[in-house]
């Protein structure tokens, strides 16, 4: 009986042991912030929890990433949240107006926590499991409390991509110690890095403008719950400490005076846990709030209250690095503990002040929809001609979560053109698109129509300048009236096979999609010709650089068939001519009609050139207009079969260690035999002024006395006077060039660098700035001169071929729709 019972009781044991949540250290078989665990260990650790705690915790996978990984969310609260979490999630959304009814009940705060979005900033991945495991554990009374009050959203890994890409090479090259010392290689991250994603974006520049599948997908989630409060963690060099609120100046106008204050509460809860322990930290520096596109400002144009935290580490820091001036060794161990005192720090605030969380965000939403703030009550956007970008512009729109329409009747109004700031009477028609102040999400959708966002202080970290009526080249209009909108129906575009197979097909060129059209039709073997000059047919005007599609050429194909089809999936209207003679411009015969080949289209990546710059052009070519781009290595240029090459692009970067002078003899034979290479940015460095090529520098570096007095402390001020970080300048285009076709007749770009760059006395200034060319951002007084009669575009004749220079990134983060149009003329013109 005796020996019954205890087997009973070992049997009642074994299970209970079995039953209980696995730490971290258990799971992965050794200490956490011994190793970096890779991201299917972590996921697969949050799992085993969820498994175990199906009451408490909920799993949610809102997407994969571009390499095929999960993007998994974990819904951490009570039991009877949990139980009510669908319940929750539409109360709350009633409540600010974003779902149809009323709530029935009050909702408790929700917070979500965002880890590793930089993928080498890898301490958040890793300190997420410590997270989910202690928010689980029944003994901590702290914790628990939390999931009574709150219902907490974890995401282990924004980039999981960029994750993998720094665990798995710094687990294959680190010493079984690890090396502390700064310059060995478990401290030397190759290149592109972890930081960003698999196209090599920077996904915390992502949010407002969602280029990305995963800040899609991501965002998705987003609007299905809109938190209260966002946490995003994050980590900078290996030599600095540790960063949490309140932030630095500038914050956005339309920061709120209680995200304001939170923003200083949450400084005090952290500042406890720093100060019992010994740590070093630093508030008010560097970290800003004021470009609207962070994982701390998007949430924060939205209502919630949007922090960053920054832990010093980094890629450089590895799982432990020296450090001289601090005395003491970074360990990954650490710098988990600094993460997860801030995540704890974090929710206690929130719990201290869960009421008003939830009612300020309310009011945040109901101010908004009830009585928007701003001069402008309503948005037109003008759609004639430009129903393709609007209907792209229509998408941008859905997944924000705005509410528009169309004007529905013709009216007259007056309203201001958000880019000359002019005020006029316009003529609304029917299908223009109306998107009403009067709705939840007025204050994000304010801050990004903006067209001159105020700046309160010089220093800052990123773009100041974003305006939607700049990036999308739109004419858009700010009415002070209040104006409702009629239901939009995007138009469906369809192009049946005619009867009778015509002439030739026609196809405007404006749109991001009439490029993707163009490369589809190259990649079927479909002959293609396009307009240099502007002509009329029909009693129909097209522009420079209409699409011709001859059926004499193509006979060898199904035509029509074919032709209409892909036009369609484009939702690109074709227009049948039956002729070839035109009215006025040049018959489809003449030499102003140019034959469009299928270019092999060459990239240049590796050590020395900008990450993010060959990103945004191997997504444009991959994602946006679906087209083969070889990506090379820099350091093989001259190993290339050269003759097989039509296009070679050289993203912005260092080519110093890359372009020789024999690189130099091999390109120039190369380009006068036909050959096309596009020089973008910090590129034309390697070029100026070498024999052959047309660039050449305008200004001279002239010091003035007054630097030799400047002050010591305001180096950080002074530093600022020689930058733009991104202001909005309109160049000004040679309409004619086929460089500048379909760009709409205004051009806007986002300027970053001064080049001082002269105008090209043997080649065709395409596109440069004027006097006149600033628009809106920050400038500093020390370049300001620079940008103005300066080269931003131009196309030097070599022989057969072209040298195409850029000085400004016309596919920078995929923001700029008449950008993306002009890379493709570069590309295929």
């Amino acid at each position: 009986m005796i020996r019954h019972l205890c087997c009973i009781l070992l049997l009642f044991l074994f299970h209970q042991t079995i039953a209980q949540d696995k730490t971290p250290d258990q799971f992965l078989g050794y200490p956490l912030g011994s190793k970096f665990a890779y991201h299917h260990q972590i996921v697969d650790y949050i799992k085993s929890l969820q498994s175990q705690n199906p009451d408490r915790m909920k799993l949610v996978q809102y997407g994969t990433t571009n390499e095929g990984r999960p993007l998994v969310v974990a819904f951490i609260s009570s039991a009877e949240n949990i139980s009510n979490l669908e319940k929750i999630r539409t109360n709350h959304l009633k409540s600010v107006k974003l779902m149809e009814g009323k709530p029935d009940a009050a909702t408790p705060p929700i917070v979500w926590m965002s880890y590793n979005v930089h993928g080498n900033e890898s301490v958040s991945a890793n300190t997420s499991m410590k997270v989910v495991y202690e928010l689980l554990n029944k003994q901590n009374t702290l914790t628990q409390d939390f999931l009574k009050n709150m219902v907490i959203m974890i995401d282990p890994c924004i980039n999981p991509d960029g994750y993998e890409r720094y665990t798995q090479w710094y687990n294959r090259v680190q010493n079984v110690s690890p090396d502390i010392t700064p310059f060995a290689l478990e401290h030397d991250e190759p290149w592109p890095g972890g930081r960003f994603n698999h196209y090599l974006f920077d996904l915390n520049r992502d949010w407002a403008w969602q280029t990305q599948k995963e800040t899609q997908e991501r965002i998705a989630l987003y609007n299905q719950w809109m938190p209260h409060f966002h946490a995003d963690f994050h980590e900078m060099g290996h030599t600095r400490s540790y960063y949490f609120p309140p932030a630095a100046k500038p914050f956005h106008k339309d920061v709120t005076a209680w995200q304001r204050q939170f923003n200083d509460l949450i400084g005090e809860y952290c500042r406890k846990y720093f100060d019992q322990n010994g740590w070093t930290y630093f508030t008010r520096y560097n970290y800003d709030l004021f470009y609207p596109s962070y994982g701390d400002t998007w949430p924060t144009m939205n209502g919630a209250v949007g922090v960053t935290y920054e832990q010093g580490g980094g890629g450089r820091a590895g799982l432990a690095v020296e450090r001289k001036d601090e005395h003491d060794t970074l360990t990954l161990a650490s710098r988990i503990s600094h993460h997860y005192a801030t995540s704890l720090a974090t929710l206690e605030a929130v719990l201290s002040q869960k009421d008003r969380m939830v009612s300020e965000f309310i009011k945040f939403h109901e101010d908004a929809a009830n009585s928007p703030s701003g001069s402008f009550k309503t948005y037109i956007i003008k759609s004639k001609g430009n129903e393709e970008r609007i209907r792209s512009f229509s998408e941008w729109l859905d997944r924000q979560g705005f509410v528009y329409g169309t004007a529905g009747k013709a009216i007259s109004a007056k309203g201001t053109e958000l880019t000359t700031l002019a005020e006029s009477t316009l003529k609304i028609e029917n299908n223009d698109l109306l998107i009403s102040a009067y709705q939840p999400k007025s204050n994000l959708l304010r801050v990004l129509f903006e067209p001159k966002p105020v700046l309160e202080d010089s220093v800052t970290y990123d773009v100041t300048s974003w305006g939607l009526a700049y990036l999308y080249g739109l004419k858009a209009y700010g009415l002070k009236e209040k104006f409702t909108p009629a239901t939009y129906q995007p138009e469906k575009i369809e192009n049946p096979i005619p009867a009778t197979s015509p002439y030739a097909y026609l196809a405007t060129w404006s749109e991001v999609e009439d490029a993707g059209f163009l490369a589809d039709l190259l990649k079927n073997r479909i002959l293609v010709k396009s307009s240099n000059v502007p002509f009329e047919i029909d009693k129909r005007s097209f522009e420079a650089g209409t699409l011709i599609i001859t059926k004499k050429g193509n006979e060898h194909l199904a035509f029509d068939k074919l032709v209409t089809t892909l036009a369609t999936k484009h939702h690109v209207k074709l227009t049948a001519a039956q002729t070839g003679y035109v009215s006025s411009g040049a018959d489809f015969g003449s030499d102003y009609i140019a034959s469009l080949k299928a270019p092999k289209v060459v990239a240049v990546t590796g050590d020395g050139i900008s990450a993010t710059s060959v990103g945004a052009i191997w997504h444009y070519f991959e994602q946006q207009i679906k087209y083969p781009v070889t990506m090379v290595n820099g350091s093989r240029l001259l190993e290339l079969p050269w003759n097989t090459i039509d296009v070679l692009i050289l993203p912005d970067g260092k080519y110093a260690d890359l372009i020789s002078e024999k690189h130099l003899e091999v390109i120039q034979y190369w380009v006068k035999n036909g050959g096309k290479i596009i020089i973008m940015e910090r590129a034309t460095d390697a070029f100026i002024g070498k024999p052959g090529f047309a660039l050449t520098k305008k200004f001279t570096d002239k010091k003035r006395n007054s630097d030799v007095f400047r002050k010591y402390g305001d180096q950080e001020r002074e530093g600022a006077g020689d930058s733009s970080p991104g202001s909005m300048f309109q160049v000004t285009m040679d309409a004619t060039h086929p460089l500048s076709f379909g760009c709409a007749k205004e051009y806007f770009t986002l300027v970053r660098h001064a080049y001082e760059i002269d105008y090209l006395k043997d080649g065709w200034n395409v596109g440069y700035l004027e006097e006149t060319g600033y628009k809106a951002g920050f400038v500093g007084n020390k370049i300001a001169g620079k940008l103005k009669n300066t080269l931003i575009m131009g196309v030097q004749e070599m022989g057969n071929g072209q040298v195409i220079y850029l000085l400004d990134d016309p596919v920078f983060r995929a923001m700029l729709y008449n950008g993306k149009i002009l890379f493709s003329n570069a590309v295929f013109r």
